[in-house]
């Protein structure tokens, strides 16, 4: 039951401390709509999206109307398009036009972001993983909506590190495509080692294999609601700072529960996930890295950042696990640099450094995210810096990601300006020693031995 206070907590949440709900994502297979003609996949693969999402954005604001709740996005994430996309695609351009389908589906029923233009490489490739990961540049530069992800390694497979060498020039391809906007069109690729399969956040929502046809996953995110709550203990020891977060985390998780069962109800189509993850916005007051600051640190990235985000992860996923039976995605804390103004701030002051953020993504949700760097940082060096972000997601047994923006023609001391929820990044500085002999290596790196588990 819901009491009064509950649904005035619940409104102050939402009106005072940025409490929304980022996504409903929709997930939809295409397995079939597999044929070895082109013309005829695209056209079964529009008006898959088209019948199955005909009524998404429409429930969203239903919902919204109904609970005041906000929900900021509308999304779709597809079955990975190397796999549906193999047998009729023959070059780099036919995978191209894949992409532009679904752009012009996701604008067709009014989604905002549409995701699944992957593919999953995380031993091998084949050739339509080669030639859809070749396509990325053209298909996202051509397209508005779409978002591109690819799995470069998993606990149970190793780090395939030729497809870590090829998309560091791929990243790089990206940058250059889009050099008269910042090189934005590198916030819609990111690249990971164990994705999940039911990832409701772009750009990195793609629907697994393992799913059913069509799923409702929702995305809620509360930083502010979080901080508000950490302020209200300050001073106190850590028991009640964990007890505090982890209360919090469990009210903000019921917000999500009760979208994702509205909608499931809404459009007939079962429901999958809550994710909770605090993802921060430029907004002020919606920030991961003031949480941190909270808890007692001058700065994201002062000693002591690193078992502050353990601390801050853990919670979250305690309390959302008791609010929802089915909380999955990528639940926890983000720490990307652009859309949070604490980390900006953090990064402007000298106190955030890549290798510290490197150290955080051991602990957090995801990992380096949205780190703008220079635009003539080498692709041995950005594939260098995701090989690692790599090793931490398979050693760990965690999902880690990264999603760089070699921002083109920028230089550290330069900023990038992306807007909206993207907000701005300040050019990092990269470590400038050389790591190519270990790049141009070929093949892959072996599981870890707790890999072995079967």
């Amino acid at each position: 039951m819901v009491n009064l206070r509950e649904v005035r907590e619940t409104n102050k949440m939402i009106q005072q401390q940025n409490l929304d709900v980022r996504t409903i994502t929709l997930g939809i297979s295409l397995l079939d709509c597999i044929t070895d003609d082109l013309d005829k996949l695209n056209e079964n693969i529009y008006n898959k999206i088209t019948t199955t999402a005909k009524d998404l954005v429409e429930c969203g604001r239903k919902i919204e109307a109904e609970f005041g709740i906000p929900i900021v996005n509308k999304r779709i994430a597809l079955t990975p398009a190397a796999l549906v996309g193999g047998s009729a695609c023959k070059s780099s351009d036919d995978f191209v036009t894949i992409a532009k389908t679904m752009d012009r589906a996701a604008k067709d029923v009014g989604v905002n972001l549409i995701g699944g233009y992957s593919a999953l490489v995380s031993k091998g490739m084949t050739k339509a993983d080669e030639l859809l990961i070749r396509s990325i540049p053209k298909a996202l530069h051509e397209t508005d909506r779409v978002c591109s992800s690819v799995n470069l390694a998993s606990t149970r497979t190793g780090i395939n590190m030729d497809a870590v060498r090829l998309m560091g020039q791929i990243i790089l391809d990206v940058a250059e495509i889009s050099k008269e906007n910042d090189s934005a069109d590198c916030m819609k690729l990111v690249v990971f080692c164990n994705a999940p399969d039911d990832n409701p956040f772009m750009a990195g929502a793609f629907h697994g294999v393992t799913e059913a046809d069509a799923i409702i996953n929702v995305g809620v995110s509360g930083p502010g609601v979080v901080k508000e709550a950490v302020a209200k203990v300050r001073g106190e020891d850590f028991e009640v700072l964990c007890e505090t977060i982890k209360k919090t985390a469990f009210k903000v998780t019921r917000v999500g529960q009760l979208v994702a069962q509205e909608a499931s109800k809404m459009l007939n189509i079962p429901f999958g996930i809550v994710d909770l993850s605090l993802a921060p916005t430029p907004a002020v007051g919606d920030s991961v890295a003031d949480i941190l600051c909270e808890i007692g640190l001058e700065y994201a990235g002062a000693p002591g950042t690193t078992a502050a985000l353990a601390m801050l992860n853990d919670q979250v996923k305690k309390g959302g696990v008791m609010a929802s039976s089915y909380v999955g995605g990528l639940s926890g804390a983000f720490i990307p640099v652009s859309e949070d103004q604490g980390m900006i701030h953090a990064v402007e002051a000298g106190a955030m450094t890549l290798e510290k953020l490197e150290a955080m993504t051991c602990v957090c949700s995801v990992g380096l995210d949205m780190i703008a760097i220079p635009g003539d940082t080498k692709a041995t060096t950005i594939s260098g810096i995701i090989a690692d972000e790599m090793a931490i997601g398979m050693v760990n047994q965690k999902t880690t990601a990264a999603r760089l923006i070699p921002a083109y023609g920028k230089k550290v001391g330069d900023s990038v300006e992306f807007g909206g929820l993207f907000g701005y990044a300040p050019i990092m500085p990269v470590n400038p020693y050389s790591c190519d002999a270990f790049i141009n290596r070929t093949g892959r790196i072996p599981a870890p031995i707790h890999s072995f588990k079967n």
